[in-house]
């Protein structure tokens, strides 16, 4: 186990905060420097959680995780990426009652290499448990169909946590436009989520190299097969910057309980593995860069070429990162890498 620490963000956040008190009344302006330097140099944690018995004696990948394990699984994560002694304590920081919340999951693999729905049972535990009310909890992707199939079962209206696709509500009529994206967001997102919890999977991506929290974003769009030439560069990044994605989004919470390393998007049980882990981050570009690294590790472990070699390396991850886009940090200098 390699753990680093790091100054607690809780201690940044403080400080960012205190500045932008001082700008709002005027006698801060000149401080807008420092505390963009400040910014620069804070660090981004990731949050690495392992179970080696998550899954008990199960044999079929994807099935058989132990929810209450799951749970246990999550709340140490979640514990660890704000520095909390309680799961209560941690999601209170996250959330607040009164807001709607959706979890964007990843179910286009089917049930083999999808979101896990023990793992959306216990955010929405916890969230419930924060003080989010069920009804305005909103499980969602793209498709209802592939929700189902991954294991989820559709429900809308009624007092529950809501689960549904975006097929079921549509789309936005008028287009957003940021950089080289021009889409029609979903109704999901802009009115039924004041905050937004992407729960995407670790795997390999034939043609963007890899596809994790950054990429579960073209689940949101009315047209992401216009996106994917180049390996997705700079299409992920821009899609990212977005105004109704980038200040909805709090957390990533990364289903690695089955990861691929080769021969994704679709779900292929040959190059899988039970990584039995959760990836955790309020940066989704360091998540990112730290997955991109245990499937290339994974790579080599099967003698197989890194995805620099094999002409597929996940650029569009820098992308997101430069002084255009600034959606976090790929700077190993910059990244607290916590495994618990």
């Amino acid at each position: 186990m390699n753990t680093m620490h790091d100054t607690s963000r809780r201690d940044f956040l403080k400080g960012t905060l205190a500045g932008a008190a001082l700008l709002r009344s005027g006698r801060g302006t000149g401080l807008l420097a420092a505390a963009e330097e400040g910014a620069a140099l804070a660090k981004s944690r990731v949050v690495i959680a392992h179970d080696a018995l998550l899954r008990g004696t199960a044999s079929t990948p994807g099935s058989g995780v132990d929810s209450r394990r799951m749970l246990a699984l999550l709340d140490r994560a979640v514990q660890a990426l704000f520095d909390r002694d309680r799961p209560i304590e941690a999601w209170k920081k996250l959330v607040r009652p009164g807001e709607m919340v959706g979890l964007k999951v990843n179910t286009l693999g089917g049930r083999g290499i999808s979101t896990n729905p023990q793992l959306v049972e216990a955010i929405c535990e916890r969230l419930q448990e924060a003080g989010i009310e069920a009804a305005n909890i909103v499980v969602w992707d793209r498709s209802s169909d592939e929700l189902e199939r991954a294991g989820f079962h559709v429900s809308m209206g009624g007092n529950r946590v809501q689960c549904f696709g975006t097929d079921r509500v549509d789309y936005e009529q008028d287009l957003v436009t940021w950089g080289s994206i021009g889409s029609r967001l979903s109704k999901i997102l802009t009115q039924r989520s004041n905050v937004l919890i992407n729960v995407p999977v670790l795997k390999d991506h034939d043609g963007a190299g890899v596809t994790i929290a950054l990429k579960n974003m073209y689940g949101v769009i009315h047209n992401p097969n216009k996106y994917h030439p180049d390996g997705c560069d700079p299409f992920i990044a821009d899609l990212n910057v977005l105004p109704e994605i980038r200040t909805r989004m709090r957390l990533t919470i990364c289903d690695a309980t089955t990861a691929m390393y080769e021969g994704g998007p679709a779900y292929k049980p040959e190059h899988s593995w039970r990584a039995n882990s959760l990836i955790v981050s309020q940066d989704p570009v360091a998540l990112d860069s730290t997955g991109w690294q245990i499937i290339e590790r994974k790579r080599a472990e099967h003698g197989l070429k890194t995805l620099e070699a094999d002409g597929r390396a996940p650029r569009y991850i820098a992308t997101a990162a430069d002084a255009q886009h600034r959606v976090g940090t790929n700077d190993p200098a910059r990244i607290s890498t916590i495994e618990i």
